[in-house]
């Protein structure tokens, strides 16, 4: 194709567009790859290790993805979906570290034991039930369940110190639950990617116009640095920049990504200084999301692994903001509305009041606020024990929705051209968790004609064994897929 200067622009420099990246360099190393990146250098918006959970979201203990309803009745079809997703992750990351693409997993992956805990007669209902529920089908048969306080001790012994012995508690245990870095992870596979002859990386680089013409988009990309801009030619676009997604689809204006919103969520840590605590808890501990909170605030206190060092955070407190992006400007959610989106916006504005009431109330929470909400998880936790830090800035998706003018949707959403040359990536939570499935997606959707060669679909298997073949319907297909994963990765 003439006047054609890069097969693949991947704009954004976090774990979707390296795992894209990755994925197309393994398939076809010919392939000539070019990311854009706008800060000076990758993994520091969504991706960085502070701004996202960490948490390898496998279903074991996020209990709001086993909704319940009004009739008390508990669905898990979406914690086995998400599960058998991050099962994908495993397997891509086992390859990579297998042939050396990746270093050695404990810098980017760790074992971190995940529980479910909660607290009064109701919850605890509620939580056995979903135990039953979960642990009839192999891919949560390893799940344990208790109510002893002998063996909640032996799990997370910091979080029943100084308890009230007639407390009710109950919790759930997998032992082979993970912490991510998904921040180092990215770095990862960027510094492989950049040893090929075939990609460039753009830092300090922001898209300003993309458009399509002929059989190629034409971007306009500007260096934030020198004000210099130049035009790329790109095969294939992907809009991976995390809160930054929308304003680039909006921009790109495909007839796919008309009545698209975003509602931006901005996020709090609790973060431990006194090393004597952080050494005591060695597991991710989730409990259940207040009334009106959004999904991804979820209270958690969890053990991490950044750049190495052991850390303890609790969190994310929840906030408004009208950034899409931790350095974004005031004005996002502002220019991201259009006339194509506008009743969809408003429609969630009217019927989401609560919601925005709630993200309001929490930036004003006191310090004193924040730890009694910790105490629920450590009663004797000390306030000068504990900082305040920002996390990331998450933008979920709002569309049309006849019955309601626009509905708000926590998740992740793969928006796609009809002719396969442009997708972005939309949505939040599980996010990074599932990025390789998500790229999956994507690759079956824009470059199905190359997936259906004989080459790809055997370099595919071997990336992923399981890829064409359904993790949450074969049960020894996961065995054999588990098996290696957690054993590769260090993680049994």
């Amino acid at each position: 194709m003439k006047n054609v200067d890069t097969d693949v622009l991947l704009v954004g420099g976090g774990i979707m567009s390296a795992t894209l990246g990755t994925l197309l360099q393994q398939l076809d190393p010919l392939l000539s790859i070019t990311m854009v990146e706008q800060l000076n250098d990758v993994a520091l918006e969504s991706s960085d290790a502070l701004n996202n959970a960490g948490t390898g979201h496998a279903g074991y203990c996020e209990l709001n993805y086993t909704p319940q309803a009004a009739d008390g009745s508990i669905t898990i079809k979406r914690a086995l979906e998400i599960n058998a997703a991050f099962e994908v992750s495993l397997q891509f990351w086992s390859h990579l570290v297998e042939t050396g693409t990746l270093p050695s997993p404990k810098q980017f992956i760790n074992k971190t034991p995940h529980i479910s805990f909660v607290m009064r007669d109701e919850n605890i209902h509620f939580l056995k039930r979903r135990h039953a529920l979960l642990t009839q089908h192999h891919l949560f048969a390893d799940m344990q369940y208790s109510e002893d306080k002998a063996q909640l001790r032996a799990w997370m012994p910091l979080m029943m110190e100084d308890r009230d012995s007639s407390e009710k508690l109950a919790a759930t245990f997998v032992a082979h639950g993970s912490d991510v870095d998904f921040g180092a992870l990215t770095r990862f596979m960027v510094a492989k990617l950049n040893s090929s002859a075939n990609f460039t990386i753009l830092n300090n680089t922001r898209v300003k116009k993309l458009k399509k013409i002929g059989n190629s988009w034409h971007v306009v990309l500007g260096n934030k640095s020198t004000k210099h801009c130049k035009t790329i030619n790109a095969k294939f676009v992907f809009l991976g920049a995390g809160g930054g997604a929308l304003p680039l689809l909006q921009k790109a204006n495909i007839p796919e990504s008309i009545g698209y919103g975003g509602f931006p969520v901005s996020g709090q840590w609790l973060i431990c200084n006194n090393p004597e605590v952080i050494n005591q808890h060695r597991v991710k501990v989730y409990g259940k999301a207040a009334v009106g909170a959004p999904p991804m605030s979820v209270p958690h206190l969890d053990t991490r692994t950044i750049n190495g060092k052991l850390a303890l955070l609790f969190g994310p407190f929840a906030g408004f903001t009208t950034k899409f992006l931790k350095q974004g400007s005031r004005l996002d959610l502002a220019k991201s509305v259009k006339p194509n989106n506008l009743k969809a916006m408003l429609g969630v504005g009217k019927h989401n009041l609560d919601l925005t009431k709630y993200l309001v109330g929490e930036v004003f929470q006191t310090h004193e606020q924040r730890m009694n909400a910790l105490r629920e998880f450590l009663p004797n936790a000390k306030s000068a024990d504990w900082q305040l830090a920002n996390a990331g800035q998450r933008v979920q998706i709002i569309k049309k929705c006849d019955e309601k003018m626009g509905k708000l949707e926590f998740g992740t959403e793969i928006v796609a051209s009809n002719d396969g040359t442009l997708a972005a990536l939309l949505g939040a939570s599980p996010g990074a968790s599932v990025s390789v499935q998500a790229m999956i997606d994507v690759l079956e959707r824009c470059f199905s004609a190359q997936l259906s060669t004989s080459a790809w679909q055997h370099k595919i298997k071997q990336l992923v064994p399981s890829y064409g073949e359904s993790l949450v319907e074969n049960a020894n297909l996961l065995k054999a897929v588990r098996s290696r994963t957690l054993n590769t990765l260090k993680l049994a």
